[in-house]
């Protein structure tokens, strides 16, 4: 039979392998695919904080109701702060007590539970990814936690349409709930944005893909030449160092030793030497160099006493201004108009003199 089978896989085609026939859903697990029901008693237990309390309190009936549908146990211990869930006799879904343990895990991790509860469906998925470690300094963290969530939630809201999902950001995790592929896909988002990568691109990606899904044709095509493809700028550059220190080759040998003073002696052949010869010599070069510097004070000193140098001082010459052009024209009509006009005559309008204001003021007193 085994063989018929795998004979009659190999015979189908590749696109009804990859695609699911629409419409279809998988039979709900019933007591009679297991009457006998279960042989040992399966329990999970999990902590939740202080400020979930009151809550718990709250929602407890709710809690016990939908979880006895699927005959499992449920207790509260408030002194503790733990919930834990077990099987009883009457539960026949092996599964139930892990969809149960999720469920006590999400309500934990401060997700309400009207959303909480849809976890015990069967085409329905939780993942809670755990993001206090990813990133070193806290406010770091903090500053790529509020990137996820968004301006006013907008870009949590965003990816929760994009992915089907239940999202939910809670301290240092991310409790997400939905589809199998939609939590794939948060998760990837989740992970990216805590690498700095901004949500922004996975979300016009989920865009993309979610519209090439759409059509029948590009189902079984690669969407690698559709999707965008963003590279990691890094405008920042390091600021080299101004000293730069090369390393030494490596070598197992020890470096050399420095040459004491009786070393460099026997070099130069003072070593053997009388004590007055040498003293003579120490003398000899002291003097020398008390020379050197006495010639140098002196120069330091005369340099006060040399002139500066003075800059020649240029004679300025006014340059003879260009002769203009006579007009003959103008000077034949000056003559022409001084011969009209008689030498001597009084003119033709003649002004009024007038006296000034003191000079009447004058002779009124007179």
């Amino acid at each position: 039979n085994i063989r018929i089978e795998k004979v009659v896989v190999a015979q189908l085609d590749n696109s009804q392998l990859f695609t699911v026939p629409d419409g279809w859903k998988e039979p709900a697990f019933t007591k009679e695919d297991n009457p006998k029901g279960l042989l040992e008693e399966s329990s999970f237990a999990t902590l939740f904080p202080k400020y979930r309390e009151a809550y718990l309190k709250e929602c407890w009936p709710l809690v016990q109701k939908a979880l006895g549908d699927s005959h499992i146990k449920a207790t509260l211990d408030l002194i503790e702060g733990s919930i834990t869930v077990c099987t009883t006799k009457k539960t026949f879904d092996p599964y139930a007590v892990v969809r149960a343990r999720d469920f006590i895990k999400l309500l934990a991790r401060s997700v309400p539970f009207e959303q909480a509860v849809r976890i015990l469906e069967d085409d329905m998925a939780c993942d809670i990814t755990k993001i206090g470690t990813l990133v070193r300094t806290r406010e770091r963290f903090v500053k790529r936690r509020q990137r996820l969530i968004g301006p006013k939630g907008s870009t949590l809201k965003a990816l929760e349409l994009l992915t089907n999902c239940y999202i939910m950001v809670q301290g240092n995790t991310v409790s997400a709930l939905g589809p199998f592929n939609g939590l794939k896909e948060v998760r990837k988002v989740v992970l990216d944005t805590m690498k700095n990568i901004h949500p922004i691109y996975n979300i016009k990606t989920l865009m993309i893909k979610r519209e090439l899904s759409k059509d029948p044709e590009l189902r079984l095509q690669s969407w690698e030449k559709f999707l965008p493809n963003f590279r990691h700028k890094n405008l920042t550059k390091r600021k080299e160092p101004k000293k730069k220190t090369t390393k030494k080759e490596y070598t197992p040998f020890p470096p050399q030793q420095p040459e004491s003073q009786i070393d460099k002696e026997l070099a130069t052949g003072e070593f053997f030497l009388r004590e007055s010869v040498k003293k003579r010599k120490k003398m000899e070069e002291i003097k020398v160099k008390q020379a050197e510097a006495l010639t140098k004070r002196q120069e330091e000193r005369n340099r006060a006493f040399i002139p500066p140098k003075e800059k020649p001082v240029m004679k300025k010459t006014n340059k003879a201004p260009s002769e203009a052009k006579i007009d003959i024209e103008a000077i034949k009509a000056k003559v022409r108009k001084a011969k009209t006009k008689k030498l001597g005559a009084p003119s033709v309008n003649p002004v009024p003199q007038t006296t000034p204001a003191y000079d009447k003021k004058k002779k009124n007193k007179g």
